[in-house]
């Protein structure tokens, strides 16, 4: 069901505001992450890669697959873990008292999400549901609050995650304020395809409902399909049977005033 309002991650209006997703960074637990340090030189830096971490967790851990609009949580649920996205997209929402449902956030692959189960957050305030096909991995909360204890370097780049998404939420907030229906989905379908991230960009996206667009950008599928018509007719995105695919060109959109 969609609502008038809804807060994407977009930056906001008139002023740069980067469309990076920072990520968090890992480390090892001592109680649960098996050592890999054989074969590395004294001295070396090794970049951080969640993946490393997560291969090395051998307890407090699981791994599952969702398929579209499968939940991941519920609001209500109990907040008890930390949740990474392996592969795939995941929407946040909302439902209020009276019915009325927002979504508030949009997350790519290689994203966080479950934060405020380390935070003190008893119950899930939000719906964590599969944009498309998913590949999850489960932290319990114990793990993540012991890496966080223990390892400086992880809880550094965890806090730098945390105050990314508090200023691109900021920013979500002014562009659904100040900016038009039609660049708010121009801005959705270039973050969709990794334009302005630090991830290389993947024009070709999967298939999306033009309803479930509506809801993350906070108008009527039918205003949604008329810009879909219109970037279409002006070459800014193409149709296969596979999906969507975003071309550069759509930014003039989100540019111009």
């Amino acid at each position: 069901m969609a609502t008038n309002f809804a807060i994407m991650t977009s930056p906001a209006p008139r002023f740069p505001v980067t469309l990076t997703f920072p990520l968090p960074s890992a480390a090892n637990d001592r109680s649960t992450i098996e050592s890999n340090n054989v074969g590395t030189t004294p001295g070396m830096i090794i970049p951080f890669d969640p993946q490393t971490l997560l291969t090395r967790i051998v307890a407090g851990k699981s791994v599952r697959e969702y398929q579209v609009d499968d939940a991941i949580f519920s609001q209500g649920d109990s907040a008890d873990a930390v949740f990474y996205i392996q592969t795939g997209k995941v929407k946040l929402t909302v439902v209020s008292t009276s019915g009325k449902e927002a979504v508030i956030a949009y997350l790519p692959e290689k994203s966080f999400f479950g934060e405020g189960s380390i935070a003190g957050q008893q119950r899930r305030i939000s719906t964590a549901s599969a944009l498309q096909p998913c590949t999850i991995v489960r932290i319990d909360r114990t793990v993540m609050l012991g890496l966080l204890n223990l390892e400086p370097e992880f809880s550094g780049q965890f806090l730098t995650h945390m105050l990314s998404r508090n200023v691109r939420m900021e920013a979500d907030l002014v562009d659904h304020l100040f900016n038009s229906s039609e660049k708010r989905l121009a801005r959705l379908l270039l973050m969709m395809a990794n334009f302005g991230q630090d991830s290389k960009p993947t024009p070709a996206i999967e298939k999306i409902s033009q309803e479930t667009l509506a809801e993350m950008i906070g108008t009527t599928r039918s205003r949604v399909s008329f810009f879909l018509n219109r970037f279409r007719d002006l070459g800014f995105i193409n149709y296969s049977c596979n999906g969507m695919r975003i071309n550069s060109s759509l930014l003039s959109v989100v540019l111009h005033d």
